[in-house]
Parts: structure tokens; C-alpha cells; sequence
């Protein structure tokens, strides 16, 4: 029997025929140093590969429809099955700011990546016409793409999905440091 993961979701009447696997839990944070700090202390959680998604790897980003530029780190490390990423909004407009300036700190969206680029148009379609509409979205690379959804109306989270995470690219750094 096929887990979870390896399942093919298709999307009928508002539907899904399978469980879409979450993949990644994310929180965005204020000060990414501070927070892979405690998350490190308090939970053991790490080690974390930290990123600066900035232009030009971070490109075709567009933020409630139009089209902007932001930069963020992140920081991801996998807790069992799932990624947990931290992220620090650091220029431009973006969903992660006015999340902070709404509720401050804390879990801001759960992700549900498609293995394929026409699973994740599948799903992207699915939520579309279920009325939760893209509200920001880009790309990392030529391999990742990524879009958060209009679904905490309707679901009292955000999901993103796409193709893939940054936990599988090169870091700039790793906390802790290795010594």
C-alpha cells in the first residue's frame, strides 16, 4: 500500500481523493538568530540550514497579484517526517510582515508540497476554486516554486504548496555551528 507521500491526489467537487501530506510547519519570526536559538535549546530541533532567499535566486515573486520583491531568511531542519522552517522577513512587502504586524510571532502556515509541477497546478486550481486565491508567490531557483493560499478564512491557517523546500539546497550557514 502506498503511504501518504507517494499517493497521487486528484481534486473532484471540491474533494481531494487522499490525504495531502503535510510537509512543513513554518514560523515566522523577528530575529531568525534568537529564535534558532530557543528552538534549538528548548526543543533539540536542528541542526538548521539557514537561507537568504534574495533576488536573483528568489525571482517571479508577487505579492495579493502584483508583482514586488522581498527578501527573508530561513531556517529549516526536519523534525521526523516534516519540515520546520523559521522565517525573518527582511525587505520588501510580503505576507510575513503583515502577518507579524496582525498577530506578532508564531505559526504562520502549514505546507502541503506537490511532488510535480501538475500536481501542485492541480492543487492550486482545487483551493482556487474552492475561493482561497493565491496571496503571495515566487520561486527559489529553477526548482522550487512556492504559493500561499487565501485558506485561513476557511480553514483558520494559510497553506502553502508548490514544488519543493529550500531544505534540500545549499545553506549559507548551519546552526549550530559544527565545530
Amino acid at each position: 500500500m502506498a503511504t501518504h507521500a507517494e499517493q497521487q491526489v486528484t481534486f473532484s467537487n471540491g474533494r481531494a481523493s487522499a490525504p495531502l501530506p503535510i510537509s512543513q510547519i513554518a514560523i515566522v519570526v523577528n530575529d531568525i538568530d534568537d529564535a534558532l536559538e530557543k528552538y534549538h535549546r528548548v526543543l533539540g530541533w536542528g541542526p538548521w540550514n539557514v537561507y537568504e532567499h534574495k533576488p536573483p535566486a528568489l525571482h517571479h515573486t508577487y505579492l495579493h497579484g502584483e508583482p514586488t520583491e522581498f527578501t527573508m531568511i530561513g531556517a529549516e531542519t526536519h523534525v521526523g517526517p516534516i519540515v520546520v522552517e523559521l522565517l525573518q522577513p527582511v525587505d520588501g512587502p510580503s505576507i510575513y510582515k503583515e502577518w507579524l504586524e496582525e498577530h506578532g510571532e508564531g505559526l504562520h502556515h502549514i505546507a502541503v508540497m506537490r511532488p510535480t509541477a501538475e500536481e501542485s497546478d492541480a492543487a492550486r486550481k482545487h483551493f482556487d476554486d474552492l475561493g482561497a486565491g493565491v496571496l503571495m508567490e515566487g520561486r527559489i531557483g529553477e526548482t522550487i516554486q512556492f504559493y500561499y493560499l487565501d485558506t485561513e478564512p476557511m480553514m483558520k491557517v494559510i497553506f502553502e504548496s508548490g514544488t519543493g523546500h529550500a531544505v534540500d539546497l545549499n545553506p549559507v550557514r548551519v546552526y549550530p555551528p559544527e565545530t
